[in-house]
């Protein structure tokens, strides 16, 4: 589930969003998610911003500028503002320097969803309004796939959190079955996977992906 699917499918209720995250806070999942994918996002070498990537729509120029955009709109979305007042791109960000302009955009984030009270507010996304935890999941899992794209494009194997990652496709399968798949949200049929497998590869495999 990323925000572009948010705007398709229901959002999830509050209880649906806390029995999801009953282990942990699902802020920390975020702030692991926003870490991850600024490692992976500055290991991108200039050689590689044409590579497509498992996101059809992006290639590694327009999937690093989506993730910058992506965490300033995280920030905005916190703040209680309008979701739609940021772009869904960075366009302004020239090639080499989106790890630049992630940095700010990650802290800035993390210190607007640093306060506990986000969790049982409810902010406005690109779907409607939503419990701040809701969101929180929903960001969890946007930053997590495409970081996974950007890793796989660009030859990069990063440490993923398989615990994270489960959360996440246990949250995603309740939202997003296997049937909706019919044109209404931007992933390809469920790839199978061995119920054994990684969650890491589970997860994107959920979303469309071959791991």
């Amino acid at each position: 589930m990323n925000e572009n699917t948010a705007q398709l499918a229901p959002a999830p209720s509050a209880s649906a969003s806390a029995s999801a995250s009953a282990a942990s806070d699902p802020r920390l999942d975020l702030a692991s998610a926003l870490t991850l994918a600024g490692q992976v996002l500055a290991a991108v070498r200039p050689g590689q911003y044409d590579a497509p990537t498992p996101c059809a729509e992006f290639d590694v120029r327009r999937l690093s500028s989506h993730l910058v955009a992506v965490a300033r709109r995280v920030t905005v979305i916190g703040r209680g503002e309008d979701p739609f007042s940021v772009p869904s791109f960075a366009d302004e960000v020239p090639d080499g320097a989106w790890s630049a302009a992630w940095e700010p955009a990650a802290a800035e984030a993390l210190a607007v969803w640093a306060d506990p009270e986000i969790l049982s507010r409810e902010v406005r996304v690109p779907a409607g309004v939503m419990p701040g935890a809701a969101a929180a999941l929903m960001y969890t899992h946007e930053f997590t796939v495409h970081t996974w794209d950007l890793a796989r494009a660009t030859g990069q194997r990063p440490q993923w959190d398989q615990a994270l990652a489960e959360r996440a496709l246990a949250v995603t399968q309740r939202i997003l079955p296997a049937a909706i798949r019919d044109g209404r949200v931007p992933f390809g049929e469920v790839v199978a996977v061995d119920a054994d497998a990684p969650a890491i590869d589970r997860l994107v495999a959920w979303a469309g992906r071959r791991p």
